[in-house]
């Protein structure tokens, strides 16, 4: 079997990349990695390195997607009221109890729908 340890990089799709970007960095605090103009792609840490998301400009038409982010138990409602205060739409919090968490979700300017994930610590 495969020692997979985690998840580095996800694409997400995004109608304007600068609009992306400004959400991404301002509102979740990302990091901006690496810049490829030639295909309208920006690569952006998440969190403390430990992966980033690729946001990829589409002009085109595509479904929206669904993308989760860890979160610590504590910092959830902060987080939740974070994101409230800019106006963001977050749903009350969903209580997963096969998987031991906790999440909110909440859309991006391009509506792919996102969610922070804390799970509960024992």
């Amino acid at each position: 079997m495969l020692q997979i340890e985690g998840i580095f990089e996800i694409a997400i799709r995004v109608k304007d990349l600068s609009r992306a970007q400004t959400f991404y960095r301002d509102i979740l605090g990302f990091e901006e990695g690496m810049r490829d103009e030639q295909r309208r792609w920006l690569f952006m840490w998440v969190g403390t390195r430990s992966g980033m998301i690729v946001l990829q400009e589409d002009k085109g038409e595509w479904p929206a997607q669904h993308f989760a982010f860890k979160i610590t138990s504590a910092n959830l409602e902060l987080a939740a009221t974070h994101l409230r205060e800019r106006d963001i739409t977050v749903s009350q919090p969903v209580h997963h109890g096969g998987m031991g968490g906790i999440s909110v979700y909440f859309d991006d300017p391009d509506g792919n729908q996102l969610e922070l994930y804390a799970p509960i610590e024992t």
